[in-house]
């Protein structure tokens, strides 16, 4: 096949609506989710016992197996160099991780509800609790590889200018930024120190991770130096 750019096309528009599934959360601005946006986890609107609880489990399935489905797609004809493989495995991890998450809900909101944060800690919540951990923080170790790999690879490359050059660099310092940030209102609030604007900075985090996919795509839709001929 010609590097017409066909091949690349259905991975940009599997991206693109990752992309746009990854941001559903965006939704609690219109609907009225009893969940304060600076103070809950992200994966709180998806836990059992909230009303849309299964329109962002739904959404979240949706976005992850998309993602796998492009990374699988790029892994298979993509440039085989170190940071190129590096990175669409991270975001098949990602794709992967986010898919079984959605299917681990918490049962209740901690951050919102006392007696669910004190369950929580004496572990009187259901395993998907800690199994929900255990994927999200996959979920976030894959996202996390693929944006620094693949945006390293599209600067040592000279693939996607606007993933290498122009947006690339910034999104990542963000999604660092924005991971620490997460990481310390996580250990916070487990120690019962408050949430330290916990939903904020995963909020930011997952915001990050979607723009970063978004410009991923159409920087795959418009370049095709990185692919197989």
């Amino acid at each position: 096949m010609s590097r017409s750019g066909v091949r690349t096309r259905p991975v940009a528009v599997l991206l693109a609506l990752g992309a746009l599934a990854y941001t559903a959360w965006v939704l609690e601005l219109v609907f009225q989710t009893g969940l304060d946006p600076i103070q809950a986890y992200v994966s709180e609107l998806a836990a059992a016992d909230q009303p849309l609880g299964g329109l962002f489990r739904a959404t979240d399935l949706t976005a992850g197996l998309l993602v796998l489905a492009a990374a699988a797609c790029a892994l298979w004809r993509c440039d085989r160099r170190r940071w190129s493989l590096a990175g669409w495995s991270g975001l098949a991890l990602f794709g992967a991780a986010t898919a079984v998450d959605s299917r681990l809900p918490l049962s209740c909101a901690p951050t919102a509800d006392p007696v669910c944060a004190a369950r929580e800690t004496a572990g009187l919540v259901p395993a998907t609790h800690t199994a929900h951990a255990v994927s999200s923080s996959l979920a976030m170790v894959g996202a996390l590889t693929g944006v620094v790999a693949l945006t390293v690879a599209a600067r040592r490359y000279g693939w996607w200018p606007l993933l290498g050059v122009r947006l690339g660099p910034v999104l990542v310092v963000l999604e660092l930024a924005a991971t620490a940030w997460t990481l310390a209102s996580v250990a916070a609030f487990q120690a019962g120190r408050g949430t330290w604007a916990l939903g904020a900075g995963q909020r930011l985090q997952v915001l990050v991770v979607a723009v970063w996919l978004g410009a991923l795509a159409v920087s795959v839709g418009r370049e095709r130096r990185a692919w197989r001929s």
